[in-house]
């Protein structure tokens, strides 16, 4: 019973309630990087890895540190602070790994410190009293769907980029129709759990 509904959160999350196409989370890196498929792939593995490490740390620091002391008034300082750390690590990690990737990804790799969804995944976790399992399945469908619709988008961006579209449709605004279309796609799975 409670693998079955660890998994559905797990799919509710990564596909039925995805973060870009349902919430409109994290619009700035979906826009920003998606006009080619290896900057979104990194940008979506850089998330994927900030957000799980944050959600497990912001977990952790929420019940074992400001709960007893009675301080859960800072949860949003401390988890700004957690996420701001996580980043640099990132940052500093990828810039010494992949200075082709680090360059490609640009100010948008620093600007996940910012990313509503990182923030929004951590405040879910402790707003919904998710238990320890349910707040790691949460915690990993959810950047991993936010990767999937960017790495998805990037692949029709860059079709877009060939096709014939008309001039004043060129660039950002066949791209907010195709998000459009895409999240209006996505609602189809919602009967599925």
């Amino acid at each position: 019973m409670i693998m079955a509904e660890l998994f559905g959160l797990l799919f509710t999350s990564l596909i039925i309630n995805n973060v870009i196409l349902t919430q409109f989370l994290g619009m700035c890196p979906f826009m920003g990087v998606s006009k080619k498929r290896s900057s979104a792939l990194g940008m979506g593995v850089a998330v994927v890895f900030v957000i799980v490490v944050a959600a497990i740390v912001t977990y952790g620091l929420y019940y074992l540190v400001l709960v007893p002391l009675g301080l859960e008034f800072m949860d949003l300082i401390t988890f700004i602070l957690v996420i701001a750390s996580l980043v640099q690590l990132t940052e500093m990690f990828i810039k010494k790994k992949s200075p082709t990737l680090y360059k490609s990804l640009g100010v948008y790799l620093p600007l996940i410190t910012t990313n509503c969804v990182v923030l929004n995944v951590c405040l879910v976790n402790i707003q919904n009293l998710y238990d320890f399992p349910h707040m790691l399945m949460y915690s990993i469908g959810t950047p991993l769907g936010f990767a999937l619709v960017l790495y998805i988008f990037s692949t029709i961006r860059e079709r877009l980029e060939l096709s014939d579209v008309p001039e004043f449709f060129k660039g950002n605004p066949i791209a907010l129709i195709c998000a459009a279309i895409m999240s209006m796609a996505f609602t189809a799975f919602a009967g599925v759990i």
